[in-house]
């Protein structure tokens, strides 16, 4: 079975867009896991334009499914968020200070000493690691000296190449996943995911253990309410 963590991020930018409570994060977190979802996944960033650090507390608190954090260790704040915390998994996304939406995966060669540090870090307290790749061999290969436990292919292009070519667009994605699965590497992925490209994609990746979705979930909840969309995804994903 595939995990569906439902990123919740576009829930808090509502919310903080008009101040207050309304919507209620916690909540929604509520609602989509009693609608079934698998996990929660947020990425608080150092500006909390949308997920606070006090969000990240009360989730953890209150859900009773996996929780993954995702966001920059090159922040010692995001750090010292998630070994309070101490989630089920942490997601390491090389995001630049004001960083509209993640663009790319991490060089995992060049950050080799960094990365292995900072898993170890996160490792020691039982939390999973996991670090956002591009479907590039070398740094799946570079991941694996990390220590790291999962991958995230990073799955924009797939995405943006899915309409004109399936096969093509997946192709580097299978060789990826191969190489992960070689390795010993779990995969997640996520980044543009949605209900046309999902099946496919689900389908054809060998050891994809989980898939974090959040724009195009909560854009799709605002047409055929959360509880339908949530099952959407979860159908979606049935290989």
């Amino acid at each position: 079975m595939i995990s569906l963590s439902v990123n919740i991020n576009k829930i808090a930018t509502l919310r903080n867009a008009r101040g207050g409570h309304i919507p209620n994060l916690l909540e929604h977190a509520k609602n989509i896991i009693r609608f079934g979802a698998n996990g929660i996944t947020v990425h608080p960033r150092p500006d909390e334009r949308h997920i606070t650090y006090n969000d990240v507390r009360e989730l953890k608190k209150h859900i009773t499914v996996e929780l993954n954090i995702e966001g920059n260790p090159k922040e010692p704040s995001f750090i010292d968020l998630v070994l309070e915390t101490n989630p089920d998994q942490v997601t390491l996304v090389p995001d630049d200070i004001g960083q509209l939406t993640s663009n790319h995966g991490w060089n995992t060669h060049k950050e080799k000493v960094f990365l292995t540090k900072t898993i170890k870090l996160f490792s020691n307290q039982g939390i999973r690691t996991s670090l956002f790749v591009d479907p590039d061999i070398k740094d799946i290969e570079g991941a694996k000296k990390t220590g790291v436990n999962r991958i995230e292919l990073y799955t924009e292009n797939y995405a943006s190449q899915y309409s004109k070519n399936p096969e093509k667009a997946i192709k580097d994605y299978q060789i990826a996943a191969k190489k992960a699965t070689e390795l010993g590497l779990d995969i997640n992925a996520g980044h543009d995911l949605n209900l046309e490209n999902l099946p496919f994609f689900a389908a054809n990746i060998i050891n994809l253990r989980e898939v974090s979705i959040g724009h195009a979930l909560i854009s799709d909840a605002l047409n055929y309410g959360m509880e339908n969309t949530v099952n959407l995804y979860l159908r979606a994903l049935k290989k």
